[in-house]
């Protein structure tokens, strides 16, 4: 296909690459490169996202969506259809020689608490979150050319220029390589991934229907080998399935382990021939087999989360084991981080430096999230309040500073600089409320101290009285809901400002 007639889906027209001034390359339309081209096009950023395939994944793969992604989602404007078309992970339930055995708690039960708007994980298939992400996009006047295969890239002082399978170029400032755990972008790159395979046997993913009264939409029906506790999942040491309802459509997804050294056959007749050897029911009962693939677990991390102006985001830079739900949320969350620090530099001219901190924030975060993931798969960890990952914040990072708390003073968990900022009540609303939107929030929590002169439409300034999780003091709050620096006074933030690159948010800067 030439470049210059590349169609979106629908058929609407896709500008040129050629003839278009691009500020960002996206390759991959997966969750990781939808989310971060919506984050870029509500900055006002040109981006364009690039997919080989013609069209948007179809299987319901990462179907788990976390609290922390749903904040994420909240702030793109998407959560409300996220929701509606998802809903709460049905309770386990155990079945051997086709009687139930009871019901098996997947999930730790999450407490009720103010500071955070969802409470649990919510189940989505991958291709209805996708199309959401999509449809958010194109309302906000981004673009995917699919049918678009990158197969090299050279840089330069001034920017990217990827070459196209059909021959074709596209030229931008900078590119993300968001295209998945076999990322071309990444091995032209030359970036290794340091990990291996968690199972070495094979499993096979399909989404399928069941014939009406064969099994019940009430549970997440698990199929354990003899003797092997519901817990033990892949780490049984033999075959398993598990059949889960996807909310609001007619599907299931089956997930199956195969041990006897063959591998899975990815036809109807085989997914229907796996489903009646793991479980009481027919290769009948399976009425159709709307997609299927096959995988072995894996947890690897790149070596590298960018190299020049390319950066990895997603699968592309961290593969995981589907245990535990934490693949997508990791990858949505890496483009959440990048987007804004993008859009700092590229529309308000933000000092370069400030791109460093997404390796050094993200890739600690995707290595601790990769360890959880195997933990579960091998049954040594549960799905509980780390897998939601309300929790993960970035203490370390350059780019926090705590200067409002004093020597000796315990952290409290949300409060401290690099914390995820949690909600609270703030004059007749709440923070969430206040930091929905591309700009940084300052806080000041019962104080009267004085402000910098801010660029307010990057810097929105709140003040409340309400101490009920904030102590008196400022707090300045990121794009991406993390807590950059506490203090006391003016000066203070600005130091901060200066030392983190971030001169930009202050006014006539």
């Amino acid at each position: 296909m030439a470049l210059n007639s590349v169609k979106a889906i629908g058929g609407n027209p896709v500008e040129s690459p050629l003839a278009a001034t691009v500020e960002v390359l996206v390759v991959g339309a997966g969750p990781t490169g939808l989310t971060l081209a919506c984050d870029l096009a509500r900055r006002g950023v040109r981006a364009l996202v690039v997919e080989r395939a013609t069209g948007l994944f179809p299987g319901s793969r990462g179907k788990g969506v976390q609290p922390r992604t749903l904040e994420v989602f909240d702030d793109l404007g998407v959560v409300g259809a996220i929701l509606a078309a998802g809903g709460a992970p049905p309770v386990g339930m155990v079945w051997r020689d086709g009687v139930r055995q009871g019901e098996y708690r997947m999930f730790d039960e999450p407490e009720p608490s103010g500071s955070a708007p969802y409470a649990g994980p919510v189940l989505v298939p991958q291709w209805r979150t996708q199309e959401i992400l999509y449809a958010r996009l194109t309302e906000l006047g981004g673009s995917v050319a699919f049918g678009t295969e990158v197969t090299g890239l050279a840089q330069d002082a001034d920017g990217v220029t990827a070459s196209l399978a059909d021959g074709g170029t596209i030229r931008a400032a900078y590119a993300v390589a968001a295209d998945g755990g076999r990322s071309a972008v990444r091995r032209a790159l030359g970036i290794g991934m340091t990990g291996g395979t968690v199972d070495p046997q094979p499993m096979l993913v399909a989404d399928i229907r069941i014939a009406e009264g064969a099994l019940d939409r009430d549970n997440w029906h698990v199929f354990p080998p003899e003797g092997a506790h519901p817990a033990e999942g892949a780490a049984s040491g033999g075959d398993f399935a598990a059949i889960c309802p996807l909310p609001g459509i007619p599907d299931f997804q089956l997930v199956a382990r195969f041990t006897d050294g063959a591998e899975p056959d990815l036809s109807p007749e085989g997914v229907r021939a796996a489903v009646a050897a793991r479980t009481h029911l027919t290769g009948a009962d399976v009425t159709e087999v709307r997609w299927a693939s096959d995988f072995r677990p894996r947890a690897a991390l790149a070596d590298a989360f960018r190299a020049g102006r390319v950066f990895l985001a997603g699968d592309a830079a961290h593969v995981h084991s589907p245990a535990g739900g934490q693949g997508l949320n990791t990858s949505v969350q890496d483009a959440y981080n990048l987007g804004w620090k993008l859009g700092t530099v590229l529309r308000h001219g933000a000092d370069t430096g400030l791109l460093d901190t997404y390796e050094e924030e993200r890739r600690v975060v995707a290595a601790r999230m990769l360890d959880l993931s195997t933990r579960i798969h091998h049954g040594t960890s549960r799905r509980g309040a780390a897998t939601r990952q309300l929790g993960l914040g970035y203490r370390e990072s350059s780019l926090s500073a705590e200067t409002l708390l004093t020597a000796g003073t315990p952290l409290t968990a949300g409060t401290s600089a690099g914390d995820r900022a949690p909600d609270a009540p703030v004059g007749a609303g709440r923070l969430f409320d206040a930091l929905r939107g591309p700009h940084f929030t300052l806080l000041a929590v019962a104080t009267d101290a004085g402000l910098p002169p801010l660029d307010s439409d990057l810097v929105h300034v709140h003040h409340t009285a309400e101490r009920t999780l904030y102590a008196a003091g400022l707090y300045l709050i990121r794009p991406d809901g993390y807590i950059g620096w506490t203090g006391r006074d003016q000066e203070g933030l600005r130091k901060y400002l200066t030392s983190t690159k971030l001169e930009v948010l202050a006014s006539g800067a």
